[in-house]
């Protein structure tokens, strides 16, 4: 059996293979319009760079680790499925790492794990690789870890962005893009996005609301989508608001905000759409709740 100290000196180890590249090597790259170096192996380097994830230096998580990553998923015949697969269930796993915990650095790895599951999301879309199981357990893990992150901090001095919350509408955004969305798991894209409304503590201030909203159009858009989950959505929303001048907290205060500002996002996205009698009604039910509003 294996002691605590050799369990720790063998993870060093590890952690030292996978990160065997300088900060310059990755720069090169960047530099070079992302090109894989010649004499290296694109899928090692992919799996070396997810150990940047949760680096508090936002070169190494943001600029480079992130930005690498956007343009070899996209790109064909660049990372193997194989590779694809990993990295997509490893970061699966991260979103759980250190949930719960607030103010810590935790949250890089499970935020910017988020980002990049988008990135994979997004790919699924247009070269499905992941399979439907994979898949639909994604859109769950997605769901619960949007309502259950605790650290909702945005762009910080010294870590830059960190911002779960926009990271984690892009992911959701990026799955429910995808045929394979069923009706259920829209109505629970729907309910999650109410509900990290209503739960933040404080209004949101790096464009969160909006990210939101954006996750919420492909949802809106799908031929199969029932209108009345949007009734009750907004109705949900109405309701959760109604007393917050009679009843006033800084809690109901910053709900009311971040509805607000939602909502009027939300406005403007539908104005942005394709004309079509549904997105018309759910434009003119969203300015009814915000005339209502004061």
């Amino acid at each position: 059996m294996r002691t605590a100290a050799a369990i720790l000196a063998f993870s060093a180890v590890l952690n030292a293979q996978t990160a065997s590249h300088d900060r310059a090597f990755w720069r090169a790259i960047a530099n070079n319009k992302y090109a894989v170096p010649e004499h290296e192996s694109a899928d090692a380097l992919a799996k070396e760079l997810s150990s940047y994830l949760g680096s508090p230096d936002p070169e190494l998580r943001d600029d480079l680790a992130y930005s690498i990553y956007a343009r070899w998923a996209y790109r064909p015949k660049i990372l193997s499925t194989s590779t694809l697969l990993s990295l997509t269930d490893e970061w699966r796993a991260n979103l759980k790492i250190g949930l719960g915990e607030q103010g810590t650095n935790s949250v890089l790895k499970r935020s910017f794990s988020a980002l990049c599951l988008s990135i994979m999301a997004a790919r699924e879309v247009k070269n499905p690789f992941m399979g439907g199981d994979r898949y639909h357990a994604l859109v769950s893990e997605a769901i619960d870890y949007l309502q259950a992150e605790r650290d909702l901090r945005g762009y910080d001095a010294q870590l830059h962005w960190i911002h779960a919350t926009a990271h984690t509408a892009d992911l959701l955004h990026a799955l429910a893009e995808s045929p394979l969305l069923t009706r259920e798991e829209a109505s629970g894209v729907l309910d999650a996005i109410a509900s990290r409304l209503a739960t933040a503590p404080e209004v949101y201030t790096q464009g969160e609301q909006d990210r939101l909203t954006a996750a919420l159009m492909p949802a809106l858009r799908r031929s199969d989508f029932d209108p009345n989950l949007f009734d009750r959505w907004l109705a949900r929303i109405e309701d959760e608001d109604r007393d917050v001048w009679t009843a006033t907290t800084v809690i109901a205060l910053s709900r009311y905000q971040n509805h607000t500002y939602m909502l009027q996002a939300l406005a403007v996205r539908l104005s942005w759409e394709p004309e079509s009698s549904r997105m018309a009604d759910f434009r003119q039910k969203v300015l009814k709740v915000l005339r209502d509003r004061r």
